[in-house]
């Protein structure tokens, strides 16, 4: 079947039965690595993207869904020579761990920034709930989080000409 998608803003067109999962298609097919298969029954979220701007387990969704839809993955955030402000935040505060959950914390993380410019501590914790981190804890990542929304928030009162936002 030809399936016709959307994945970080470029229209792309795959040759795949209906049922293979979205994960397969983004990486063996479209060749985007950067979303991780970790335990590949939805409970690890490490493969993470969002579909129609909402986050998904990849490993759980038929690419046959996918059909005129919009696929967000951690490449379509920024790319290596240029990270996007989140993921500069995780790489200097140390929110990037071994790498396995990193991707899909950062487009739950995304997903978040996206709806809530300025998060409580508390409801980073919720947003990333669905995202295991099995290497040293969830503090530097909630922390990264807290450090990327300030700065989005500082360039979009830039950007605006709005002065002393914090």
């Amino acid at each position: 079947m030809k399936i016709s998608l959307s994945v970080n803003g470029t229209r792309r067109e795959i040759e795949s039965p209906p049922l293979a999962r979205l994960l397969d298609a983004l990486r063996h097919q479209l060749g985007l690595t950067g979303t991780k298969e970790g335990c590949a029954e939805g409970e690890c979220g490490a493969c993470t993207v969002l579909l129609d701007g909402e986050p998904v387990n990849a490993c759980l969704v038929a690419v046959g869904q996918c059909e005129g839809r919009e696929i967000t993955t951690v490449e379509g955030l920024g790319a290596a020579e240029h990270l996007s402000p989140l993921q500069r935040c995780f790489v200097d505060h140390g929110g990037a761990q071994c790498g396995i959950c990193t991707p899909g914390v950062l487009i739950s993380a995304e997903h978040l920034l996206r709806r809530d410019p300025d998060p409580s501590e508390a409801a980073i914790r919720e947003a990333l709930a669905g995202n295991l981190c099995r290497c040293t804890g969830y503090q530097r990542i909630v922390e990264s989080v807290r450090i990327a929304a300030v700065l989005r928030r500082e360039a979009a009162d830039a950007s605006q000409g709005v002065k002393g936002a914090s």
